[in-house]
């Protein structure tokens, strides 16, 4: 978790999670081919301002796991940080959610389609 990035965010990451509780830069995410990011895009610039390339999609985030998530490793960060921003997410949980987005490399979402259709075919 972190409160903010520059230009490049996550732009060669292979796998993990990042929550982002601020502005991006530019190019968000180019190159990255594994991994989750959860963007908070309070302005609603996210994708006009970063996503210049192609290789990530932005896709809803209302699945009860990455609410879930997201929420836990916030409340994880303000409890080892006191987090002033982070404290206020909390606090404004459910007008936060619908202004995030969940940022989903392509090369991931092919990567898991195949395995899903290779375990398929061995059944």
């Amino acid at each position: 978790v972190v409160e903010g990035v520059g230009d490049h965010g996550c732009e060669y990451m292979t796998n993990g999670c990042a929550v982002i509780l601020g502005e991006c830069g530019r190019n968000f995410g180019a190159g990255m081919s594994g991994g989750i990011a959860y963007i908070l895009d309070e302005r609603g610039t996210f994708e006009e301002l970063c996503l210049q390339n192609a290789k990530v999609d932005v896709e809803p985030f209302q699945r009860p796991a990455d609410l879930d998530l997201v929420r836990d490793l916030i409340e994880r960060h303000v409890r080892y940080t006191r987090s002033p921003k982070g404290q206020w997410v909390l606090e404004h949980w459910e007008s936060m959610v619908p202004r995030f987005k969940k940022i989903f490399p392509r090369e991931l979402k092919r990567a898991l389609r195949e395995r899903k259709m290779q375990a398929a075919a061995r059944y």
